[in-house]
């Protein structure tokens, strides 16, 4: 009896924890917009908005509010069943992948992490494999619009999100090689020992890995100036044209919430993670236990905000590219500089070894 009473606690505990990420990251994404919208207005010398609320700070609600009463459009010729599932995909995917990110230091409570959903040995090859399982979503859309607009956008976005995620792959190869490990939280524990000097970014040397990353990261989320397969100018709004309600409200979820998997990511395995910037100056128990398990998901929360500023700070300065730039910037200098990258860090590790 006692043993089912401990794994319905075991289940209660990490369904809560489930429920309690997915509003947190939904929330995160809603309010991400209205950053983007916020600093853009800033950079563009206007205020973006400022009526739905004090300060505009229920704008994400009258959006959502806005796109739910919408009409919903299917076009006759699309093929109807794709159509519908291509957004549930590329949404799904981004959502996943936040399971397994480590948010704070571990804090069990009755055997469960608060701060994790599922800690994996293998977690970044879980991240890798999802994301790359998005770009079914777009390609399906696309196809199934039957809008020459929307095709032309999909297949854009495939060959570039293929084109890239080789040299996001390999620039994360030589994290793993100092990390002896693909779990995340291995990754992120051996970067905490001397704070800042121990991160992979300073410490580690991987800054031409970080480089790497977060241009390939921009190219795999279809954010500027790497947003040509929803180039407004050329292709009216590339694989979601046909989308409406909910269904266009999907794609847009799933490119904020990519956004936020991306920044998650790079702060795991490149600043640190949760751990603190200082390292163990200040002890592990600093202020008690509650203000020992909250300090690192502020940190954690303080570096993915960061990441998400410089993300649109790109969007607001740097022009758009022209396809067989981006193409042969993918294949023709990061992909080579990713190999070269790991080549040298094997070459180290080694004659340290």
């Amino acid at each position: 009896m006692s043993h089912l009473t401990q794994f319905q606690t075991f289940l209660l505990l990490s369904i809560l924890k489930v429920v309690v990420v997915l509003v947190i990251t939904l929330t995160a994404v809603a309010y991400t917009v209205l950053l983007e919208r916020k600093v853009l207005g800033r950079i563009q010398n206007r205020w973006g908005p400022t009526r739905t609320g004090p300060f505009g700070l229920l704008q994400p609600l009258a959006d959502g509010i806005k796109l739910f009463l919408k009409e919903e459009l299917i076009p006759l010729a699309s093929e109807k069943p794709l159509f519908i599932i291509a957004p549930i995909i590329a949404l799904a995917c981004s959502l996943i992948s936040i399971s397994v990110v480590p948010f704070g230091q571990v804090t069990r409570v009755d055997g469960v992490d608060l701060f994790q959903i599922a800690d994996l040995n293998i977690g970044l090859l879980v991240i890798l494999g999802i994301t790359s399982i998005g770009v079914y979503g777009i390609a399906l859309s696309g196809w199934s619009s039957n809008n020459k607009f929307a095709l032309l956008g999909s297949l854009r976005a495939t060959s570039q999100m293929i084109s890239y995620e080789l040299a996001l792959g390999l620039s994360l190869v030589g994290v793993v090689l100092r990390a002896q490990s693909l779990s995340l939280r291995d990754i992120v524990n051996s970067q905490s020992a001397h704070g800042m000097r121990s991160w992979n970014v300073f410490g580690g040397f991987q800054f031409v890995a970080f480089f790497i990353y977060l241009m390939a990261a921009y190219a795999e989320t279809n954010r500027a100036p790497f947003d040509l397969p929803e180039a407004e100018s050329e292709l009216v709004a590339g694989y979601h044209t046909e989308y409406s309600s909910m269904k266009f409200a999907m794609f847009f979820m799933a490119e904020y919430a990519n956004m936020l998997t991306v920044s998650c990511v790079a702060t795991l395995l490149f600043l640190g993670g949760p751990s603190s910037p200082l390292g163990h100056l200040l002890p592990d128990d600093f202020g008690g236990p509650v203000l020992a398990a909250i300090f690192p998901v502020l940190w954690f929360v303080a570096k993915v905000l960061g990441f998400l500023l410089l993300y649109i700070w790109v969007r607001g300065t740097v022009p758009r590219f022209r396809y067989d730039q981006l193409m042969s910037f993918g294949w023709k200098f990061l992909l080579p500089v990713a190999m070269a990258n790991i080549l040298i860090t094997s070459l180290v590790l080694a004659l340290r070894g």
